[in-house]
């Protein structure tokens, strides 16, 4: 992210058409692609922590609560001197920022939870993890960027994929309420992806995640003030497999690993990658979730989960190469994208 002052090669380039190098395109990709996947492994960590924490007396709400506040504690810092400066940036893309908090940060996580009390878990994470194909059609209806055979194609075979991994061959019952929770929460997976790809609030990438942060550790808290959202917390030693952990180390894990830096890097990785490619790229973090469930829980994987994981793959490298030229070849804020209606 550059400050806002002008350069020359800035200048040079409201005069002059861009040329931009393949190899700069190539390293943007690879750059956004490690981002995202160092977000996946993050997002995907904080299921087996969770768990140790919920298992000790912890209540979901109050450990979504803590975990958003201790990551908006984390990027303050950060936050405060990327902004050094420049706090008018930060009064113009108030909207922007809490409807990240809110919907991004606050309603997904509060819908998922509302979801999994009459869902099961797996039908509710793919119900959510729909938000790739979401953002697919947003950008096609809002912003007339039609996807392509291969789009469709990956779009596809990710989800069957998905559905293998979660272990939704065998039949479920769906509860109406719960599915309009899931829904809930897949527009709000969405709104994360569409809104960490667009720079256009001139934020960085730190500062977005920070003011998304505190608006939805906020927003959670009031929430359990009110009580929509139960609140129960414990001191007691949280079990990770055989290994007893104090209950303030996973808190603290939760809230730098799988919040601060998941976040940061999610936006990180939509700039450089486009909301449609991030997006995909970041059903990767259920392949991370049943990853460090082997590994901390001792949750074998099955064969099942395997080749879904194999497909989920398969299904990102489509969409990638589906990618219509233009974002591949000058990232996600095309001058030829519509931009967002104000909100």
């Amino acid at each position: 992210m550059t400050n806002n002052a002008p350069d020359a090669a800035s200048l040079a380039g409201a005069s002059a058409p861009s040329r931009r190098s393949p190899n700069a395109g190539s390293g943007r990709t690879a750059s956004g692609l490690a981002f995202a996947l160092v977000s996946a492994s993050a997002f995907g960590l904080s299921g087996s922590l969770a768990r140790g924490l919920l298992e000790s007396g912890w209540s979901a709400g109050a450990a979504a609560a803590v975990r958003m506040g201790v990551a908006a504690a984390v990027v303050a810092l950060p936050t405060a001197l990327a902004m050094r400066g420049r706090w008018s940036l930060v009064r113009r893309a108030a909207p922007t920022v809490l409807l990240y908090g809110l919907l991004a940060v606050a309603g997904a996580q509060l819908c998922y939870f509302y979801a999994v009390q009459t869902l099961q878990v797996g039908v509710a994470l793919l119900i959510e993890y729909m938000a790739p194909v979401a953002v697919v059609v947003f950008l096609w209806v809002a912003r007339g960027e039609r996807p392509g055979r291969l789009t469709v194609a990956g779009a596809v075979v990710a989800m069957a994929g998905l559905a293998l991994v979660l272990g939704l061959l065998s039949g479920v019952s769906l509860d109406g309420v719960g599915v309009l929770w899931a829904l809930g929460a897949t527009i709000g997976a969405a709104t994360y992806f569409l809104l960490s790809a667009d720079d256009r609030v001139g934020l960085p990438p730190v500062a977005l995640a920070g003011g998304g942060l505190l608006v939805g550790s906020a927003a959670l808290g009031l929430g359990g003030l009110v009580g929509v959202l139960p609140m129960t917390a414990s001191t007691a030693d949280a079990t990770l497999g055989d290994v007893a952990l104090p209950w303030w180390l996973l808190v603290g894990l939760l809230g730098v690993v799988t919040a601060a830096l998941a976040y940061v890097t999610g936006i990180a990785a939509g700039r450089r990658l486009g909301s449609r490619v991030a997006s995909f790229v970041a059903l990767s973090e259920v392949l991370m979730a049943v990853l460090f469930a082997w590994l901390l829980l001792d949750e074998l994987p099955t064969t099942a989960q395997l080749l879904g994981g194999l497909l989920v793959l398969a299904g990102v490298v489509l969409v990638k190469v589906g990618e219509p030229r233009h974002v591949e070849e000058h990232g996600a804020t095309s001058p030829t994208v519509e931009p967002l209606p104000p909100t």
